[in-house]
């Protein structure tokens, strides 16, 4: 039987949940940064892969561990080949404040690749199933909105849009609102605000704006899994970002990426929750150990699975 290595991830980022959440509203983003960060290595460095950090912690230079370019895994010489991308805590201000929709995200893909962007914006269309085709970049905010509400049998006004609460997003929000459709403002987390778009339970319809590039390629490897849908194209705010993009290698900096531009492969995809949000409860620390509510899919057989899991720190590390 063929072995689900996204259980393998799950380990992972509910290890990072863990030793993030003990920080939880105590007003140091980067001590919860890190502490994600060390507990996801730590954990995948026990995995029977041969990884590559595509998306990581930061350039080797930024990050002792998860850095990109890193190694991480096994690396026995019978172990698949896999390149990873991981956002140890997606939502670490939130975290720090005691806010909501802090998780903690990870992905890989089999046979495939992620789409190697540089730490630029991008901006972002994501939409759920019902409303995959609808998307276009180049059309006015106006008619994608109508686009998706066909799609799904609803009028403008039924739509939910999760928008970054940015100043540059003024105008987006003012187009958004003039076409009659309700929006729902976010602070950080736009990983999970794209999932959300593809669960019914949330009343999400769309995400839009324009993010973080890496967040973009995370999001488009759960969307994958799920059935979404999503176009983005790079957004560099200065000479320095677009000296970056074309660093990297990328020579058309307007080029619009659909969602198997970003992500290829037999993709695995995890996230465990932090504090409660969404689509996703925190972590909850009880008598002996802590209870952990976490998403797990695969892109080939598009299964999604929704796992709580109770921790016994007598019994199984703590990776605080």
């Amino acid at each position: 039987m063929e072995r689900n290595l996204a259980l393998d991830l799950l380990r992972a980022t509910e290890a990072a949940a863990l030793a993030s959440a003990r920080l939880m509203g105590r007003g140091d983003k980067h001590a919860a940064e890190q502490a994600a960060t060390v507990g996801m290595h730590n954990v995948f460095q026990s995995i029977d892969l041969r990884g590559r950090v595509v998306i990581g912690a930061g350039e080797p230079l930024e990050s002792p561990v998860f850095f990109t370019g890193e190694e991480v895994g096994r690396w026995g010489v019978s172990d698949a080949e896999a390149d990873v991308a991981a956002i140890p805590l997606d939502g670490a201000k939130p975290c720090a404040h005691g806010g909501p929709n802090a998780i903690c995200v990870m992905a890989m893909t089999l046979s495939g690749r992620f789409l190697p962007v540089p730490d630029v914006y991008m901006e972002k269309m994501v939409v759920g199933p019902a409303g995959k085709g609808a998307l276009d970049i180049h059309r006015p905010v106006t008619a994608n909105l109508q686009a998706v509400a066909d799609a799904k049998g609803l009028y403008v006004e039924d739509l939910t849009v999760v928008i970054l609460d940015r100043p540059r997003h003024e105008s987006l929000i003012r187009e958004v609102r003039e076409a009659g459709a309700r929006i729902k403002l976010i602070g950080d987390g736009d990983v999970a605000g794209a999932i959300s778009s593809c669960l019914d339970e949330t009343g999400v319809d769309m995400l839009l704006g324009v993010g973080g590039a890496h967040e973009g390629v995370i999001a488009a490897a759960a969307l994958l899994c799920i059935g979404g849908d999503m176009v983005a194209r790079l957004r560099p705010r200065s000479a320095e970002d677009l000296a970056r993009i074309k660093a990297a290698g990328f020579d058309d900096p307007d080029r619009v990426y659909g969602l198997h531009d970003l992500v290829t492969g037999d993709v695995f995809f995890a996230a465990t929750g932090v504090t409660d949000g969404d689509f996703l409860k925190g972590v909850r620390f009880i008598r002996g150990g802590a209870v952990t509510r976490s998403l797990v899919m695969r892109s080939r057989t598009m299964t999604v699975r929704q796992i709580e899991t109770h921790h016994r720190f007598d019994r199984t590390p703590d990776y605080s």
